[in-house]
C-alpha cells in the first residue's frame, strides 16, 4: 500500500495496489500492520459509519467529535465520487487554520486518514454517492459539533448552493468558535 503525506502533519492518503484481471478487480483495502507502520503509532478502530448522498451536490460537514471522544478517520468511497476537505484545528499547531482538499473516488480506492483534532466535511461530485469511514472513538451525543461549511473561503467547487442537513446551514462560522483540540504538533 502506497501512502502520501501533506504540508499539514498528521493526514494521510492511502493508495491500496489494485490487481485486474478480465473478471474486474481484487484489492486488499486495509491492513491493520500497514496502517501502524504509516502512522507509527497503533490504532484501533471502534466503529464504522456509511452515508448515502442521492444528489451531486451534497455537502456534509465540516463536522468533529470533541475530547474526551475525538475521533480519528480513515475514510474511503465505496460508490461515487467527493471532493474531502479537512481542516487543522490543533490550537498549537503551526497549521492551525489550514485546510486540505482531496477527491476520493470509488474507482480510485484512495483512504484519507483524519486524525482528531481536525474538522472533515465533504461534496459529493457524483450521484448515489455512498462514503464510508472507520473511526477510532464511539459516537457520543454530547462531544458532536460542526462548523459552517461555508465561513473558511474554501472553494468546494460549486456551481449552485448545496444541499446541506439543518445542523450544517446553522453551525457556527469558524471566526465566532473556539476549537476544543489544545494539543499541537
Amino acid at each position: 500500500m502506497e501512502t502520501k503525506r501533506f504540508s499539514i502533519y498528521g493526514p494521510v492518503l492511502f493508495q491500496p495496489k489494485r490487481f485486474e484481471d478480465d473478471r474486474g478487480y481484487f484489492s486488499e483495502v486495509f491492513r491493520q500492520d500497514a496502517f501502524i507502520k504509516a502512522l507509527g503509532q497503533d490504532i484501533i478502530f471502534v466503529q464504522e459509519n456509511q452515508s448515502f448522498s442521492r444528489e451531486i451536490g451534497t455537502l456534509r460537514g465540516l463536522h468533529y467529535q470533541a475530547p474526551p471522544h475525538a475521533q480519528g478517520k480513515l475514510v474511503r468511497v465505496l460508490a461515487g465520487e467527493i471532493l474531502d476537505v479537512i481542516v487543522d484545528v490543533r490550537q498549537e499547531a503551526p497549521t492551525y487554520g489550514q485546510y486540505l482538499k482531496v477527491k476520493l473516488s470509488a474507482d480510485s480506492l484512495q483512504q484519507l486518514w483524519v486524525p482528531p483534532g481536525f474538522l472533515h466535511g465533504f461534496v459529493t461530485r457524483a450521484p448515489n454517492t455512498i462514503v464510508a469511514y472507520k473511526v477510532t472513538d464511539y459516537y457520543a451525543p454530547d462531544c458532536d459539533g460542526s462548523v459552517h461549511w461555508d465561513s473558511l473561503d474554501i472553494d468546494w467547487g460549486l456551481a449552485v448552493p448545496p444541499t446541506v442537513s439543518e445542523k450544517d446551514a446553522t453551525a457556527p462560522d469558524f471566526a465566532g468558535w473556539t476549537s476544543p483540540f489544545t494539543q499541537g504538533v
